[in-house]
């Protein structure tokens, strides 16, 4: 007996987009495991040459000019992808995607993001029938998720809702879903048990997040916090810049018993668990991951665009605040040093307080309710796992 497949489409121009998928697909996996999801960079999938190299190229954008990706962020705004601009992107980069549907034969396509989705858009609109989710990964609705082709638009807030509104989308098609998040996010950990088995301290602990690329912090904020280190406990933890983790352990600053510099991790969740305050770039699926554990973060040079706006809600939030001096950092760190009671008491108010679009179940179980209103098949199985090997 046949069970239900969702196929999840994304892309790695950051790595969001594909965390995202696979934590939907995880949740839905938990809720309901007759239900069979599999997660796909669509790009890398199809091109594995060209692919990791645009991605390089736009990791490399990011890095070294961040306000030309803003510029190109506000100049799109309010425009979809065109017809042109769909063609290039299926003869180039996506030219076999309607052949790897035919075979997978999914009952639900879930894209998370906008180039795949544009893809099968155009597909949908040469005949493709399969249903089509677009999944937004940000707190904001840049034009380019846009297409009259999709199906269900799953967003972050009330606010992205309206402003898709606006674009004359109906309200029947958007669902106020949240981003989703693991479900290792879901639950918060024992403190003293994960502190043995990451071996640190008892302290008030800092934890310093590069994102996925590992993206510098400037000399003076990484001083003022090393300065700290006798009595708070700092994590850096630098994501896949190799270079960056090596010449920071070389460095004397960071030559301290309190002061840990990591690399890539897939165990953020128990690094959060067993830390007081997040600095990070302001990543949509950092910030969602830090909301879902309750914890105090201030944002590091959003890059203008999607990060600005994803960081102005957050504040909104009360989940945290711009680091925007070092007056800022060093507010913070007297909190952690001399209140820490208050800090404590913050964390728990949050995670109290959130929204129902913060709980970090919500989107999964979003869109169980929307399959099981009928619209998609959910066929009698029994367990199934996710194909899909974890990023």
């Amino acid at each position: 007996m046949r069970y239900t497949r969702v196929l999840l489409f994304s892309e790695g121009f950051g790595t969001g987009h594909t965390q995202a998928a696979y934590a939907l697909a995880e949740g839905i996996q938990r809720m309901n495991p007759r239900i069979h999801c599999r997660v796909i960079e669509l790009g890398n999938f199809l091109n594995p040459t060209v692919g990791p190299l645009i991605l390089s190229a736009y990791r490399k954008t990011v890095s070294t000019r961040p306000r030309l990706v803003g510029m190109l962020y506000r100049s799109q705004y309010k425009k979809s992808l065109n017809r042109l601009a769909r063609l290039a992107l299926h003869r180039i980069f996506y030219a076999q995607a309607q052949r790897v549907i035919e075979e997978l034969k999914p009952d639900l396509i879930i894209c998370t993001h906008p180039f795949p989705n544009a893809v099968v858009s155009r597909l949908k609109r040469q005949g493709l029938d399969v249903p089509l989710y677009t999944l937004i990964t940000d707190y904001d609705a840049h034009g380019t998720w846009v297409n009259p082709e999709v199906d269900e638009y799953l967003v972050s807030t009330p606010l992205v809702k309206k402003m898709l509104m606006l674009r004359e989308i109906e309200p029947e098609f958007i669902h106020v879903t949240g981003i989703p998040v693991h479900p290792k996010f879901w639950e918060r950990g024992s403190r003293m048990a994960l502190q043995a088995e990451l071996e640190l301290k008892n302290m008030p602990t800092v934890l310093i997040m590069g994102g996925g690329w590992g993206l510098v912090f400037n000399k003076e904020l990484l001083s003022k916090l090393a300065a700290r280190a006798d009595d708070i406990q700092l994590v850096f933890c630098m994501g896949q810049n190799d270079k960056l983790v090596a010449s920071m352990r070389e460095d004397p600053i960071f030559q301290h018993p309190n002061i840990h510099v990591l690399g890539y991790r897939d165990d953020i969740h128990k690094l959060m668990d067993v830390s007081d305050l997040l600095i990070t770039k302001p990543g949509g699926m950092t910030c969602t991951e830090g909301a879902a554990k309750g914890i105090p973060m201030l944002f590091y040079e959003p890059i203008p665009g999607q990060e600005e706006v994803n960081s102005h809600f957050f504040v909104s939030e009360g989940y945290g605040e711009i680091l925007d001096s070092l007056a800022v950092i060093d507010k913070w760190l007297n909190l952690l040093s001399d209140h820490y009671d208050q800090v404590e008491k913050k964390r728990n108010g949050a995670v109290r307080q959130r929204t129902p679009h913060l709980e970090p179940d919500h989107c999964a179980g979003q869109v169980m309710g929307l399959l099981t209103e009928g619209r998609i098949p959910v066929y009698p199985e029994d367990a199934v796992k996710i194909l899909a090997d974890q990023p």
